[in-house]
């Protein structure tokens, strides 16, 4: 398989990620990164939108599993408030934390998509272990570094965007 920094899929968020979409994907496990991909960076406390999501995902055939970096406790206080699996300290866009997520569900990375917020983690990560990288747009890009990442992906975004419109036109 050849690597790529693209990813395959791009959404405004993650609550546009239904379970049919998925379902139609073939995709069984949702990953989710969880700062500025669920919730922003400064809180633990979902939008209305994000907590509904996250039941009717619960309610759903697809599994999700929090997989993070982060190796604060508000990751897994927040799960365990949501009845969430989480895995913290994750290592993207190393495959630790992914791979311990495909073993922790027995299911092979095919039938597994990860969702986040950043090219060189997420989409890395994601890529790097075979699975369907979804990249979400950032919920709150609050500081000068998170801004300037931002900037250095916008090619990757530019090229992933030009290559799902050929796709679709073929």
């Amino acid at each position: 398989m050849a690597f790529s920094m693209l990813p395959s899929i791009i959404v405004e968020a993650v609550t546009d990620l239904t379970p049919d979409f998925l379902a139609e994907r073939g995709i069984e496990l949702l990953m989710l990164d969880f700062d500025n991909t669920i919730v922003p960076y400064t809180t633990d406390i979902p939008e209305p939108l994000m907590e509904q999501w996250l039941y009717d995902m619960k309610q759903s055939d697809i599994k999700i599993c929090v997989v993070s970096n982060s190796k604060n406790d508000r990751v897994r206080r927040f799960c365990r408030n949501y009845g969430i699996d989480c895995i913290t300290h994750a290592k993207k866009p190393f495959p630790k934390g992914i791979r311990e997520c495909l073993a922790k569900y027995d299911l092979p990375a095919s039938k597994c998509a990860l969702a986040g917020d950043q090219i060189f983690t997420d989409t890395m990560g994601a890529r790097g272990c075979g699975l369907t990288a979804i990249l979400v747009t950032a919920i709150d890009n609050h500081n000068f570094w998170l801004k300037a990442r931002h900037v250095l992906e916008l090619p990757f975004i530019f090229f992933a965007r030009n290559r799902r419109i050929h796709h679709e036109e073929s």
